[in-house]
């Protein structure tokens, strides 16, 4: 069964952005699509089932095959009903897609415990709990495909972004642990981090930087990340603006001390303990 064609693949936060742009392609591949989108604003706030079902009927109008969800990501049972919708309407689940999010942003002197954990339930939470709904299946059937939506504020950090950030850090921490455990089952797990023009991004980036990232140019990454044919597990990818790339954590050669090194040790060997000359593929010393 090549590429997508039959297969069924849930796909977050898809009622506008780049959600919508991945359930769109995956449709037009021969994959039948789960909408799912709360229908909320930017923020998190309110629910309508307008913006999942229009990318319905969208897909529809087309000739594809997809049902909508109006369900959150953000708790165990919310997810459990997301996957239940692809089990009703199509009998299996074969990928999903963690891309819902919501934003609130402020600096981190500013940042209050409800905005914090807002962010953190919506992307780390969601990612965790729709993943695990689908996790049995994918093990039981020896197939699954899965996608987090990363970012690079998550990689490297942006200001105004601490708990966005945090959340997609841990979000590229949950997949690498997937892909080694999904590895013998066929259940490969990678991430993307998209730069695109949508909502979310509408005052995060200036706008002549935005007229260069139209949200439909990164969701081919992620197409191809859910077909048969990738065999790639433990991949973060950076798409956007027709540009695509491959992130990783090297390490270094470092210093070896031989015994219980003092203060000003490690001081004396910091320029070689962090120079990253010749710097390889950083792998798990206990893995």
């Amino acid at each position: 069964m090549p590429g997508v064609k039959d297969r069924v693949v849930v796909v977050t936060g898809a009622g506008g952005g780049l959600g919508r742009e991945y359930a769109l392609l995956l449709a037009r591949a021969g994959a039948r699509v789960v909408v799912n989108d709360l229908g909320g604003a930017r923020d998190g706030s309110g629910a309508d089932t307008a913006m999942a079902d229009q990318v319905v009927a969208e897909i529809e109008a087309e000739g594809g095959q997809a049902v909508a969800n109006y369900d959150s990501v953000a708790t165990a049972e919310g997810a459990t009903a997301i996957v239940g919708t692809a089990l009703d309407a199509f009998g299996a689940v074969h990928g999903v897609v963690n891309n819902a999010g919501i934003l609130r942003d402020a600096a981190f002197h500013k940042m209050s415990d409800e905005d914090w954990e807002a962010v953190l339930r919506v992307h780390l939470f969601g990612g965790y709990h729709v993943t695990r709904a689908v996790w049995p299946h994918f093990r039981e059937q020896g197939h699954g495909r899965v996608v987090m939506a990363t970012s690079t504020s998550g990689l490297y950090g942006n200001f105004g972004q601490s708990n966005y950030g945090t959340a997609k850090a841990g979000l590229v921490g949950l997949m690498h642990t997937l892909a080694i455990e999904g590895r013998k089952y066929n259940v490969l797990a990678n991430a993307v981090a998209p730069m695109a023009a949508t909502r979310m991004t509408q005052d995060v980036a200036p706008a002549e930087l935005l007229e260069k990232l139209p949200a439909e140019q990164v969701a081919p990454i992620v197409g191809y990340l859910l077909t048969d044919e990738c065999t790639d597990s433990g991949t973060v990818v950076v798409a956007g603006g027709g540009k695509a790339y491959r992130v990783q954590l090297f390490q270094g050669e470092g210093v070896t001390f031989p015994s219980t090194p003092s203060i000003d040790e490690v001081a004396e060997a910091w320029p070689r303990l962090t120079d990253l000359t010749d710097a390889v593929p950083g792998v798990n010393p206990v893995g």
